[in-house]
Protein backbone atom coordinates (compact mmCIF):
# COMPACT_ATOMS: atom_id res chain seq x y z
CA UNK A 1 0.00 0.00 0.00
CA UNK A 2 1.07 3.41 -1.22
CA UNK A 3 2.29 5.95 2.15
CA UNK A 4 2.95 8.95 0.41
CA UNK A 5 1.69 11.01 -2.39
CA UNK A 6 4.85 9.87 -4.48
CA UNK A 7 4.91 6.39 -3.52
CA UNK A 8 1.11 6.33 -4.84
CA UNK A 9 2.02 8.40 -8.39
CA UNK A 10 4.71 5.86 -8.75
CA UNK A 11 2.44 2.91 -7.95
CA UNK A 12 -0.42 3.83 -10.19
CA UNK A 13 0.96 5.75 -12.71
CA UNK A 14 4.78 3.91 -14.06
CA UNK A 15 6.19 0.50 -13.89
CA UNK A 16 10.11 -0.64 -13.84
CA UNK A 17 11.51 -1.06 -17.65
CA UNK A 18 13.76 -3.84 -17.41
CA UNK A 19 14.05 -4.30 -21.04
CA UNK A 20 15.21 -0.93 -22.60
CA UNK A 21 17.63 0.51 -20.50
CA UNK A 22 16.07 4.24 -20.62
CA UNK A 23 13.90 5.91 -18.20
CA UNK A 24 11.36 9.19 -18.52
CA UNK A 25 13.51 12.21 -18.46
CA UNK A 26 12.46 14.55 -15.90
CA UNK A 27 10.13 16.93 -18.02
CA UNK A 28 8.32 13.62 -18.80
CA UNK A 29 8.27 12.57 -15.01
CA UNK A 30 6.89 15.58 -13.91
CA UNK A 31 4.14 16.44 -16.69
CA UNK A 32 3.12 12.51 -15.89
CA UNK A 33 2.87 13.03 -11.95
CA UNK A 34 1.27 16.51 -12.88
CA UNK A 35 -1.64 14.47 -15.15
CA UNK A 36 -1.86 11.94 -11.90
CA UNK A 37 -2.69 14.87 -9.58
CA UNK A 38 -4.99 15.95 -11.75
CA UNK A 39 -6.55 12.71 -12.71
CA UNK A 40 -6.39 11.62 -8.46
CA UNK A 41 -7.83 15.07 -7.63
CA UNK A 42 -4.72 15.96 -5.86
CA UNK A 43 -2.38 18.93 -5.45
CA UNK A 44 0.81 18.39 -7.49
CA UNK A 45 3.79 19.40 -5.42
CA UNK A 46 6.52 22.16 -6.62
CA UNK A 47 8.81 20.37 -8.99
CA UNK A 48 11.91 20.60 -6.41
CA UNK A 49 9.91 18.80 -3.62
CA UNK A 50 8.56 16.78 -6.48
CA UNK A 51 12.26 15.98 -7.64
CA UNK A 52 13.49 15.66 -3.68
CA UNK A 53 11.12 12.89 -3.14
CA UNK A 54 11.91 11.02 -6.10
CA UNK A 55 15.46 11.00 -5.35
CA UNK A 56 14.68 9.17 -2.28
CA UNK A 57 12.28 6.40 -3.68
CA UNK A 58 13.65 5.36 -6.66
CA UNK A 59 16.85 3.41 -6.93
CA UNK A 60 20.08 5.33 -9.14
CA UNK A 61 19.77 4.31 -12.28
CA UNK A 62 16.49 2.87 -11.88
CA UNK A 63 14.24 2.81 -15.28
CA UNK A 64 10.68 3.32 -15.65
CA UNK A 65 8.23 3.70 -18.14
CA UNK A 66 4.58 4.78 -17.70
CA UNK A 67 1.29 3.43 -17.43
CA UNK A 68 -2.27 3.98 -16.67
CA UNK A 69 -4.77 6.51 -17.47
CA UNK A 70 -2.42 9.54 -15.99
CA UNK A 71 -0.03 8.46 -19.03
CA UNK A 72 -2.92 8.26 -21.35
CA UNK A 73 -3.85 11.62 -20.58
CA UNK A 74 0.11 12.99 -20.43
CA UNK A 75 0.30 11.82 -23.97
CA UNK A 76 -2.69 13.35 -25.24
CA UNK A 77 -2.01 16.64 -23.62
CA UNK A 78 1.59 16.76 -25.20
CA UNK A 79 0.70 15.89 -27.83
CA UNK A 80 -2.09 17.85 -28.57
CA UNK A 81 -1.49 19.85 -32.05
CA UNK A 82 -0.96 16.12 -33.59
CA UNK A 83 -4.51 14.97 -32.74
Amino acid sequence: MAHSQIDQFLQEATCPDHESGRTLDNDTLYGLYTSWCQLSQQQPQDEHIFFEAMSQSLRPGQCLRMMGPAAADYILCSYRAVV
